[in-house]
């Protein structure tokens, strides 16, 4: 019997949106999903527009967007795009599948196998019956990647660097694995925030409050525009998101003389701590350390998960006990002439991720017997 697959305006208008418990689903769930959606993270003016594909029953979805600009992705085609551009041809719009602003590996495709490869059809059949120039799928897990792989499509590696848990009692049985010049310079950056009178406080989604959201987006703010950008969420999201997944959210605060000033953000499920966002109203030496990686892994062994994700890029991770880790995105290219220009790119580009991914395996701050 054939799949039956639907388009959809929004996640939020979809009954019976599937869910996965493994890593990275979180991401994909309804809640997640539809908080960008409520809180006008995504959706008209925003370059994210929803397009979901899923079954009638319920069983099997994706989330897709028609997308205008390729800011918020983490995999980068700006080249392509300028490319397209020189040559008079429009890149945009563009279809992409993932979690907008997230660049967690995690299904994309939700549903077994006969499901992955009939919302994998339609995602195709909407590219070519809107004559679309391009699709793409943002950090899918390894069996999508092969699905994807096997019906044509170009398949992208990158490197990203997470945190593993093996078994540490503490943070100290952690520092006792690293090298000696690695574990002395941790320990240098967390005394220069303790004797700066920072105290730190984590807060689940149960102990938020309103004013605790509202100071967190205050910081997040002001890490955009401190780098000039502007932020991809609001207050709106991280309000709806905390009431959603209260289990999931982990917020840490720092304090001096019991005043908040700054804020980091994490999501956990059953097996991974994912770092998300930070900020700071004022400046700390080293603060940004404490509060996006050591308090990770503190939260990590405290609470027996196996992984800390840190997020995208970040080779400064490498000195603080992250290791590098292969990511993968796949891409369809309409124009034949640009498909083989690209595949040729992604063949050299390959070989020089895999070169960068060694020599970061090479420079991992852990002792030689590790």
């Amino acid at each position: 019997m054939r799949v039956q697959v639907r388009r959809g305006e929004s996640v939020a208008g979809i009954e019976a949106w599937p869910s996965h418990i493994g890593p990275g689903g979180l991401f994909v769930g309804k809640a997640w999903l539809s908080a960008l959606e409520e809180s006008g993270s995504v959706g008209d003016g925003t370059g994210w527009l929803p397009m979901p594909l899923y079954t009638g029953e319920g069983v099997a979805a994706c989330p897709v967007y028609l997308k205008d600009h390729s800011y918020g992705e983490y995999v980068f085609d700006w080249a392509w795009a300028e490319a397209y551009q020189r040559a008079g041809l429009d890149y945009y719009p563009k279809l992409v599948v993932a979690s907008p602003f997230t660049p967690i590996a995690g299904p994309r495709f939700l549903g077994d196998a006969k499901q992955r490869v009939a919302l994998i059809a339609a995602l195709e059949e909407l590219q070519d019956d809107n004559d679309i120039a391009s699709a793409h799928v943002l950090f899918p897990v390894e069996e999508e990647a092969q699905t994807l792989a096997e019906r044509g499509w170009l398949l992208r590696d990158g490197v990203q660097f997470h945190w593993f848990n093996r078994g540490y009692r503490d943070f100290d049985d952690f520092l006792d694995t690293l090298s000696r010049d690695k574990r002395k310079k941790i320990r240098q950056e967390r005394r220069r925030v303790a004797d700066a009178g920072i105290t730190v406080r984590i807060l689940d989604g149960h102990a938020t409050t309103s004013a605790d959201w509202a100071f967190f987006a205050a910081c997040y703010r002001n890490t955009y525009r401190e780098h000039r950008s502007h932020p991809y969420l609001n207050l709106a999201f991280f309000e709806k998101l905390g009431r959603a997944l209260p289990e999931a959210v982990r917020l840490v605060v720092a304090e001096r003389d019991g005043n908040p000033i700054a804020a980091s953000w994490f999501l956990v499920d059953k097996e991974r701590l994912y770092g998300r966002y930070w900020g700071a109203l004022e400046h700390v030496d080293c603060l940004h350390f404490e509060l996006c990686y050591y308090a990770g892994i503190e939260l990590a062994i405290a609470e027996g998960l196996g992984v800390f994700e840190g997020g995208a890029q970040g080779e400064h991770k490498l000195a603080r006990g992250f290791e590098p880790v292969f990511t993968r995105s796949a891409h369809r290219i309409a124009d034949p002439r640009f498909a083989g220009a690209i595949a040729a790119w992604l063949h050299h580009e390959r070989a020089g991720i895999a070169a960068y991914h060694a020599e970061c395996l090479a420079h991992r701050a852990y002792r030689a017997a590790e």
